[in-house]
C-alpha cells in the first residue's frame, strides 16, 4: 500500500492528508535557505538581498506561516490576555489586590522571543495603565530597559486614552481631515469635475473620519453635548 494513500485506510483521514501536505510544503520552504529576494516596481528592480531566515515579503504563504509560527505565543495566566494583529501585539493584565507578578511576567515576552529567534523592540513598546484610584505601579523593565508609560497610545489607527475617553482620538481625526480639506479646495479651484472631487473626498477625508467608526462613534462626545452642558 502506498504510504501516501490516505483514503480507504484505517486511521488515515482528510486531516492526515492535509497535515502531511502542509508539513511537506513547510519543509521545502525551510530547505530553501539563503533565498535571494528583490522588489520590482514597474521596470525598476532593487538590489538582491539574501534571506537566511523568515518568509519572503509578499509571498502568499507568509501570513499563514507567521500565524503558525506565533501560534503558541499565548497568555500563561488567567488574569492576562495577549491580543495579536500580525506583529502588533498587546498584552493586557488585570491587577487585583496589588499583585502585579503575573502581569509583569507576562508583559516581557522575553523568553518566548528568545526561544523563537525574534527581537522585542523595547523602544516602541509602551505601557498604559487604566486605574481611577491612581495607585503607584512598578515600572516595567525589558532587557534592562524601562518601558515608557504613556497616557494614550495609537493601536491599529485608534488612539486609546488612559481615561478611556475618545477626545484625543476625535481631535486627531479632525486635525488630519482638515489637512486634507486644503487639497480638496485646491482641486476645486482647478475646476475639476465633481465626480473627481467626490472620489477624492471618499478616498481621503471620509476614510479618515469613518476609520474604525463602529468602535468609538457611539460613546464619543459631541460638540452639541459640550455646548449644552456649558
Amino acid at each position: 500500500m502506498d504510504p501516501l494513500q490516505f483514503a480507504y485506510r484505517h486511521n488515515r483521514s482528510t486531516d492526515d492528508a492535509i497535515a502531511h501536505l502542509l508539513h511537506t510544503t513547510l519543509t521545502h520552504l525551510d530547505k530553501g535557505r539563503d533565498r535571494p529576494q528583490s522588489v520590482r516596481v514597474g521596470n525598476c528592480a532593487s538590489s538582491t538581498l539574501t534571506l537566511s531566515t523568515g518568509a519572503r515579503q509578499g509571498c502568499v504563504l507568509s501570513p499563514l506561516l507567521y500565524s503558525l509560527y506565533t501560534y503558541d505565543c499565548t497568555a500563561t495566566s488567567s488574569s492576562t490576555i495577549i491580543v495579536k494583529f500580525a506583529d502588533d501585539t498587546v498584552v493586557m493584565g488585570l491587577i487585583s489586590d496589588n499583585d502585579e507578578r503575573a502581569y509583569l511576567e507576562e508583559i516581557k515576552l522575553e523568553n518566548w522571543c528568545q526561544e523563537n529567534n525574534l527581537l522585542l523592540n523595547v523602544r516602541t513598546t509602551k505601557e498604559l495603565i487604566v486605574d481611577c484610584s491612581k495607585k503607584h505601579y512598578q515600572p516595567v523593565r525589558i532587557s534592562g530597559t524601562t518601558v515608557e508609560r504613556v497616557d494614550s497610545f495609537r493601536y491599529l489607527g485608534v488612539h486609546i486614552s488612559q481615561d478611556l475617553s475618545w477626545s484625543h482620538h476625535t481631535n486627531s481625526l479632525a486635525k488630519k481631515a482638515r489637512q486634507c480639506l486644503y487639497h480638496l479646495r485646491c482641486l476645486r479651484d482647478f475646476r475639476l469635475p465633481s465626480k473627481v472631487l467626490r472620489n477624492f473626498y471618499t478616498c481621503t477625508i471620509e476614510s479618515i473620519l469613518t476609520g474604525n467608526i463602529t468602535v468609538w462613534l457611539g460613546i464619543a462626545p459631541s460638540r452639541t453635548d459640550k455646548h449644552s452642558k456649558g
